[in-house]
């Protein structure tokens, strides 16, 4: 039976193969063993475009700019906000899209609107021939198909700014914020440029072909130029194109003809190409001149702006890439599991080098350089010179040509030991010409060609390994330099702006913030290790912060968590959680409670972290929460609700587990700060039902960053996570928990409750959702409830459906009531917000009745005081 695999992936080849009206011969059938993306020639396997999917939308973001006629795939990350369109994809997915390249994943320069092109003018487009030739004309796509030899070839096209962020983090350029994933790999097919200029003759005084594209710019056309005895050279393989990967180029890519320059950065493979002018000298083109060149490094961009010879200095342009690699995995912000794992990690990473040289060795250092460790190379582009044949309506022929323009992957087995005894991987690669990547970065103007050793850092935390990449591209936060930036560290010392550099040079500390005072005045008493674990229970518990040792005794009762918080922190240092969630008026109040501070064995004593290994005999806890532990759960999906709502799925310990949180009761999660480290921690009632197992829902809004205000830390932490990503939960906390039949507890006092009154806003309906779930999901309940679910627009409301869906056919115990701020046409329900008069509409005040708040905190403040007024007590009155 053929291997369906085989089958699926011949499908692909020939569906690539088959829209284009000349045929090549119909490659041999992979064998059951061949890889599903490779094509296997007599003797050899070469690798093929990975599956692809054209967009069919025009993005939100798209639809009122010049390109609303452009499809967009929505995983690229936007450099430079709505318009233009410059993207790279996330470096994880394109690098394990493998050698090649889908168009939808491959980089996009756009110095402007995208130039639109019908289908049936495609054949027609034309280009002209002209300058110092003899003789000069003008070509049809058509006629470039049909008059000339079609040739296919791979190739590596890198944007000159690669990596630019690395160098805006030292002192911003000119330029925007690419990260590493500014390379991409496709199958091109065309004509060689030496073809058409060998016919047109050109004359003796020629030296260089200028190129200029259909793409109108605020200063002309985009043009460029190259010499013109690298455009008649073979290994030079210069060629204009038609096809990427098969299928005709899109928009984005310079549909309907481009150039592609191997060897040489991506600014050279002019898009809509419309002329060819042989000329003596290099371009004068606006873009030719002030884009695309390295000024010496001393040059300020205030220099650059007023002395124009910088520019048309041709010394300082640029045209072959410069040698330069990058780490691939391990992925940014990826752990490693230290107990139970692998004794082995495999780093993995790509190189490529310009003018057509191979990389010929790439190291990597696990000790800042002082020695080096020698990585296996893979050299995918070398499949195809043994493998003479026809694809996609172009001859490849290889086999002649000694030049590389492709980039290749290394890999290196590293032990999980060296890693853990190590800050940083560093990796480097060298061309067959000794080009070797420099350890310090070469600044300039335009942040081009940035090529440093590429650094990834290594912090252990617990029983786990977390890396750290450079930066993240554009606008996104994370990344080690902006970390040390931030912590006043000079990035340009020669230590990755670590430790001090020269003798007797200082490092930029910070201005640190005032801190409010937590101790007592005159308070010097050192308390023990067995003193503290004395006081590690519910009776006289103490609990430690920033080795300061706090009675929680006489606070139990009135704390807003409700005592269990506090009895859940006995004998722990809670320093992350208590300096995370609470106000500067609750630390204020610590002195209070401060009895005293640790000695120094106590504190080596808790300092040690807490590890808890995998025990394969062990039988598996039925429960994933810990009150006196953080448990760890990755992220399995992300549902996006709306514009700023996100249900979060992680994936419990195993497939019966619950997450064990009572009816009411919330759990925290944890996460580091990606610029300083600090951790995050914020409490959420889950969304999911508490006896769901195997997995953990959290409906969370996000904050984003505004003009006016910086956003939520978390949200947008949470918003940010890759899928498998380990995310840190505690609990239960919460003073309130629902036993059912009108039964609960507040404080660990049992209350009878007849009526809930739940008022709610915004996410502040996830805790009010769990207990309405509760009381209706019981037939035999006959708690009443109230919903008062006050939002500004119809799709801020959330859980709608569910809530209405629970009401249904329980009309006897259940009113839901949704209130808009700003209702729109033909609004059914409530307007303006919740006050007391609303709540005094829809409740009768008794000795049975609960009213229970969670929404923002002027909501909070100002139904507080409204239902005081009403004569309502603080006993008949909750806030989660």
């Amino acid at each position: 039976m053929e291997d369906p695999l085989s089958q699926q992936h011949d499908e692909h080849s020939r569906r690539i193969v088959g829209k284009h009206e000349l045929l090549p011969p119909t490659p041999p059938s992979s064998d059951d063993n061949a890889s599903t993306t490779s094509l296997q020639s007599e003797d050899n396997e070469i690798p093929l475009p990975p599956a692809t999917s054209i967009p069919r939308q025009v993005l939100d973001q798209d639809k009122k700019t010049p390109d609303a006629h452009v499809p967009r795939d929505p995983r690229l990350i936007r450099l430079t906000g709505v318009h233009p369109f410059n993207v790279e994809a996330p470096l994880s997915a394109l690098f394990n899209e493998g050698f090649l390249t889908s168009p939808e994943l491959f980089y996009v320069r756009n110095h402007g609107a995208v130039p639109e092109v019908k289908e049936a003018d495609i054949p027609d487009w034309e280009i002209s021939i002209e300058g110092l030739v003899e003789k000069p004309r003008s070509l049809s796509l058509r006629q470039l198909i049909t008059e000339f030899e079609q040739i296919t070839c791979p190739v590596t096209l890198a944007c000159a700014g690669n990596r630019r962020k690395e160098q805006n983090q030292v002192k911003k350029s000119k330029g925007f914020s690419w990260g590493a994933a500014g390379v991409s790999t496709a199958l091109f097919t065309g004509v060689a440029i030496a073809d058409l200029i060998r016919k047109a003759r050109p004359q003796k005084t020629a030296r260089f072909v200028c190129m200029e594209g259909a793409d109108k710019l605020p200063n002309g056309f985009y043009g460029t130029s190259v010499k013109l005895n690298w455009v008649m050279d073979p290994n030079k393989g210069m060629m204009l194109a038609h096809k990427m990967n098969g299928e005709t180029l899109r928009p984005d890519h310079g549909k309907p003809l481009r150039a592609v320059i191997p060897g040489q950065i991506g600014g050279r493979s002019v898009k809509w190409l419309k002329r060819l002018i042989v000329t003596a000298e290099p371009s004068d083109n606006w873009y030719h001149i002030y884009d695309n060149r390295v000024l010496p490094t001393m040059i300020s961009p205030e220099e650059s702006a007023s002395n124009p010879k910088w520019w048309t200095d041709e010394r300082y342009a640029i045209y072959d890439l410069n040698t330069n690699s990058a780490i691939a995995c391990p992925a940014h912000e990826e752990q490693l599991g230290l107990v139970g794992g692998p004794e082995n990690y495999v780093a993995k990473g790509y190189a490529y080098g310009g003018g057509g040289r191979r990389i010929t060795r790439v190291e990597l250092s696990l000790d800042k350089g002082t020695s080096w460790r020698l990585a296996n190379i893979e050299y995918p582009e070398d499949k195809y010179r043994d493998c003479e044949q026809y694809l996609f309506d172009g001859r490849l022929d290889m086999s002649w040509r000694e030049s590389c323009f492709c980039w290749c992957f290394w890999s290196l087995s590293l032990p999980v030991l060296d890693l853990a005894s190590s800050t940083d991987i560093l990796v480097r690669a060298m061309d067959e010409s000794m080009n070797i990547q420099p350890r310090d970065m070469y600044w300039s103007v335009l942040g081009m060609m940035n090529n440093p050793w590429f650094r990834v850092t290594i912090s252990r935390e617990g029983d786990f390994l977390r890396f750290e990449h450079p930066t993240q591209p554009a606008m996104l936060p994370g990344g080690w330099m902006e970390r040390v930036k931030k912590a006043g560290g000079n990035l340009t010392n020669g230590y990755w702006g670590e430790k001090l550099g020269a003798a007797g040079t200082e490092e930029t500390v910070p201005e640190v913030a005032k801190e409010v005072s937590m101790k007592k005045i005159g308070l010097n008493r050192l308390i023990t290790t067995d003193e503290l674990r004395k006081h590690d229970g519910e009776h006289d518990p103490w609990f430690v912060v920033n080795n300061e040792v706090y009675c929680g005794t006489s606070f139990m009762k009135d704390h807003p968590g409700g005592a269990h918080s506090i009895i859940s922190a006995a004998g722990l240092d809670t320093t992350d959680e208590f300096m995370a969630i609470h106000s500067e008026t609750a630390k204020s109040m610590m002195s209070g409670y401060h009895i005293g501070t640790l000695d120094a064995a106590a504190q080596r004593s808790l300092g040690e972290p807490e590890v808890h290994p995998a025990n394969a005999t062990s039988e598996p806890e039925p429960t994933f929460l810990r009150p006196r532990a953080w448990t760890t759960a990755p992220l399995h999906s992300k549902q996006i609700i709306s514009s700023d709502t996100r249900i979060f799925t992680f994936r419990l310990g195993h497939e019966a587990q619950t997450v064990g949180l009572p009816v009411g009761q919330h759990l925290m999660i944890r996460l580091r700060d990606p610029v300083t480290r600090e951790a995050i921690i914020r409490s959420y009632t889950p969304l999911s039902d508490p006896q769901k197992t195997g997995y953990l829902d959290v409906l969370v809004k996000v904050y984003f960053d505004t003009t006016a205000a910086k956003g939520g830390r978390m949200s947008q932490a949470l918003d940010a996570l890759p899928i498998g990503f380990g995310v840190d939960f505690k609990g239960p906390i919460g003073k309130f928990e629902y036993l059912g039949q009108g039964l609960c507890t507040i404080g660990g006092v049992e209350k009878r409750v007849r009526k809930f009154v739940m008022i709610c806003a915004g996410s502040g309906v996830t805790p009010i959702f769990q207990v309405f779930r509760a009381v209706m999901s019981d037939k035999s309940d006959q708690t009443t409830c109230t919903v008062l679910n006050g939002n500004r627009l119809v799709e801020d409301i959330l859980c709608k459906e569910d809530l209405d869906a629970l009401a249904r056919g329980n009309e006897n115990r259940a009113k839901v009531l949704y209130t808009l701020t700003k209702a729109p046409e033909g609004w059914e329900g409530l307007r303006g917000r919740i006050n007391g008069e609303l709540v005094e509409q829809h409740c009768t005040r008794d000795d049975g009745t609960l009213i229970m708040i969670c929404g923002p905190e002027a909501l909070e403040k100002a139904i507080h005081i409204a239902l005081l007024s009403q004569g309502w007590t603080d006993d008949q009155i909750l806030f989660f």
